[in-house]
């Protein structure tokens, strides 16, 4: 992707950002903005626009980025009470960045799924 892209620029190392796991293929990173105690984002560092677009690319890449986020969660002490695993697709579902990222949630009550 070329160099507007926010979360291309993280991994790349251009723009600093609190990292809390990485791996060969997946970075893990505190979201400047948090809405729970514990708010984590998950990116391939390669660049796919959206969830749908990495899983039909790449389903291993996918499977990985599920695995970093389960490592996370675990790591930031979220199994016991539980944590949101969340992806944001498109306009509608709220993706800000087109850069596909799972949200690691948890640390306190999330509360439900859509606020009416």
């Amino acid at each position: 992707m070329g160099s507007d892209c926010l979360f291309c620029r993280i991994a790349a190392g251009e723009i600093p950002a609190t990292i809390v796991r990485e791996t060969d293929t997946t970075l893990a990173f505190r979201d400047i903005d948090p809405k729970a105690p514990v708010h984590v984002l998950v990116i391939p560092k390669e660049h796919y626009a959206d969830v749908a677009a990495l899983g039909r690319a790449d389903p291993a890449l996918a499977g990985e980025l599920l695995a970093a986020a389960a490592v996370v969660a675990e790591d930031e002490g979220l199994l016991g009470d539980g944590y949101r695993l969340m992806f944001n697709t498109g306009a509608y579902g709220g993706q800000e960045v087109f850069h596909v990222h799972a949200h690691v949630l948890g640390g306190a009550p999330l509360g439900p799924m859509l606020c009416r």
